[in-house]
């Protein structure tokens, strides 16, 4: 049987499922009520849909119809989008932390007809800008008892609770499943399955349509690379299903795979979940890894002494027989023991944190830094590192299981195209394929440009945009800079990033940044210097470093100034700047630094909600302060 070709729909990817895999009865869903785990099966998941796309359809939706949500990762999520979608509705999702101008104008854009909303709080925000959407024609809050937080303002939209949705739905049911049923065999693979608003760093939010193909083609060619997932996993899912990469890596995966989704009940929370759950599959950011990383080493090293011998005997024992593993060699009886020693006192500690089950991380959204990679892999944690974009459904790129190159995002997935060309002169050094693969094939550097089924349609409402981005070939333009190594993409920086100092040496800030992020007492650094004499930077220390090094208290973060000032908090992070300026060109270690009080935020609207840094305006914002730094005398080298 050809699955990329019969089950190349959303909706067809789950009933592939109960068809082919499972039993409607098996579970699918997981998520917590109270102190339980109540699981879902693909019987009630469908009948949720079913009962769902016949309410829609009593509404008026019909095929290519924008239907929104604004709701954290939950069992609703999936019924509502597998209720939509095989009426050939069109998944809008908006990130809850987007301000309410922002929400507002993506429901205008995508002229979105209802919303499903997740909570009281994301429920006010809906309520205030309802009335400036003439599209918006119902609001569904998705849990109970949302009457005590409405308002008395007149709405032009109907409100109705997610339970009494259903319920509407299910009356109506009969009258339409031979209706629906025709819906489902309606939609094509080249119908529009969701519009995803990115505003990247710059500008404002661009629809990008995504064809049912765009997502069922990547996760089969997701599937055909990393061979290892089955049908048995459990995933554990966190990262918000409003961003593509949750949506591909986990929701898609599993329904292609018949593999179950825990929800996590928050990010506060997932350790937790993650000890109870027992995941075998996660998808992550390198944020989360990197502060795995920097807690397990703070904690075993702080004290110095015996405890601290160990591990640092453990984690380089791990590392000696992980690159004996990695050569093909066999890595001998005695090193054999030691590390299963090293297992018993310091790996299995950190394993059963993470409920001692993991197959493995899947890292996307950002670089790895590569230490932090190394660093799991010493432990024997894989991680899997992904690159894409939203234009790209997103994966382009995937470390396969038994092949890892640290520092790179692994080797291209099957049936596209990925080309280095130079970004000035328009030339294409290489194009490289999944077939074309060479473990020791190195390029030059330059932009990223990908070709094939996982390209995105277009912007919505935007073919300006999209021409600039999608040449007269096919080729889309990431905006990303890279090169291969060792047969597998590598990613150096964005192009809009890249800083040109006076001297007109180029500089990419993500790697140096990364050097510095080696630091547990950074959380966040910003690098300063386009057009510039020197690189200077923002850097957000780590709370709880901070807080555990001078005995802060709350108090100390809520201060109305900025900036901290303190001579020792200065001098205390000018060590770890100056250790590892030791590990850069001369031209890119910093010379002078300020230090932010607080992370910068996407409530600030300082970071996209992936987590890159607007670069125009945290420069704008903090323009007199990055000033100073090139008045003051510097505290480099």
């Amino acid at each position: 049987m050809n699955l990329k070709n019969e089950f190349n729909t959303v909706p067809k990817l789950l009933r592939n499922v109960v068809k082919n895999i499972h039993p409607e009865t098996k579970t699918f869903l997981l998520h917590k009520q109270g102190n339980e785990w109540k699981e879902i099966s693909y019987k009630e998941t469908l009948d949720n849909a079913d009962a769902i796309s016949s309410y829609l359809l009593d509404m008026g939706i019909r095929k290519g119809d924008r239907l929104g949500f604004i709701i954290e990762n939950s069992p609703q999520y999936i019924f509502y989008d597998q209720g939509l979608q095989q009426i050939g509705g069109v998944n809008v999702s908006v990130y809850p932390t987007l301000a309410e101008h922002e929400i507002e104008y993506i429901l205008n854009d995508a002229e979105v007809r209802t919303i499903l909303v997740g909570t009281p709080f994301l429920l006010r925000k809906i309520l205030k800008i309802a009335n400036n959407c003439p599209s918006l024609e119902r609001i569904i809050p998705a849990f109970e008892g949302y009457e005590k937080h409405l308002d008395n303002q007149p709405l032009n939209a109907g409100i109705i609770g997610f339970s009494a949705l259903l319920e509407e739905g299910r009356k109506s049911l009969p009258s339409h499943r031979n209706e629906i049923n025709a819906c489902r065999e309606a939609v094509l693979s080249s119908d529009l399955s969701a519009l995803i608003y990115t505003s990247g760093t710059t500008g404002i939010p661009k629809g990008v349509m995504l064809t049912h193909a765009n997502f069922t083609d990547n996760v089969w060619a997701s599937l055909e690379q990393i061979t290892i997932v089955n049908t048995e996993e459990l995933f554990l899912s966190f990262l918000p299903l409003s961003h593509v990469f949750e949506r591909t890596a986990t929701y898609h995966i599993c329904c292609a795979k018949g593999c179950k989704i825990a929800f996590s009940q928050s990010l506060e929370l997932l350790a937790k979940n993650m000890e109870e759950i027992k995941p075998t599959v996660m998808s992550c950011v390198p944020r989360l890894l990197e502060r795995i990383h920097d807690k397990a080493v703070k904690s075993a090293t702080q004290a110095g002494g015996a405890k601290a011998r160990v591990f640092n005997w453990a984690v380089a024992t791990g590392k000696k027989y992980r690159e004996i593993k990695e050569a093909g060699k066999n890595p001998g009886l005695f090193l054999s023991l030691q590390r299963k020693l090293a297992d018993k006192l310091v790996f299995s500690k950190v394993k059963e944190k993470t409920g001692g089950r993991l197959k493995f991380l899947l890292s996307g959204g950002a670089a790895l830094p590569q230490n932090v990679g190394e660093f799991f892999g010493n432990l024997g944690i894989k991680v899997l590192e992904g690159f894409g974009l939203t234009e790209t459904s997103p994966v382009m790129a995937v470390t396969e299981y038994d092949r890892q190159v640290y520092g790179t995002v692994g080797r291209i997935i099957p049936r596209i195209e990925v080309g280095i060309q130079d970004p000035d002169t328009r030339k294409i050094y290489t194009i490289q394929t999944h077939d074309t693969f060479h473990p020791e094939f190195e390029s030059p550097e330059g932009e990223i440009i990908v070709r094939g089924h996982c390209v995105m349609k277009g912007y919505w409402n935007k073919p300006e945009e999209t021409a600039m981005v999608i040449d007269q070939e096919g080729w889309f333009h990431t905006g990303d800079i890279g090169l291969f190594h060792k047969g597998n993409l590598k990613i150096t920086d964005r192009i809009k990033n890249i800083l040109v100092n006076s001297y007109g040496k180029n500089i990419y800030p993500t790697p140096v940044e990364n050097t510095y992020l080696k630091s547990q007492k950074i959380e966040q650094i910003f690098l300063i210097g386009d057009k510039r004499e020197y690189i200077t930077a923002i850097i957000v220390p780590s709370k709880d470093s901070l807080q555990h090094q001078f005995g802060l208290t709350e108090e100390f973060f809520q201060r109305p100034d900025m900036f901290i000032e303190d001579e020792e908090i200065v001098n205390w992070i000018a060590q770890d700047v100056r250790t590892l300026s030791n590990e850069l060109a001369k031209f890119e270690r910093i010379k002078n630094f300020k230090i932010k009080r607080n992370p910068f935020s996407i409530e600030a609207g300082e970071i996209t909600p992936s987590l890159k840094a607007k670069r125009k305006v945290i420069e704008k914002k903090y323009a007199e302060d990055i000033n100073k730094l090139y008045q003051e005398e510097v505290a480099g080298d």
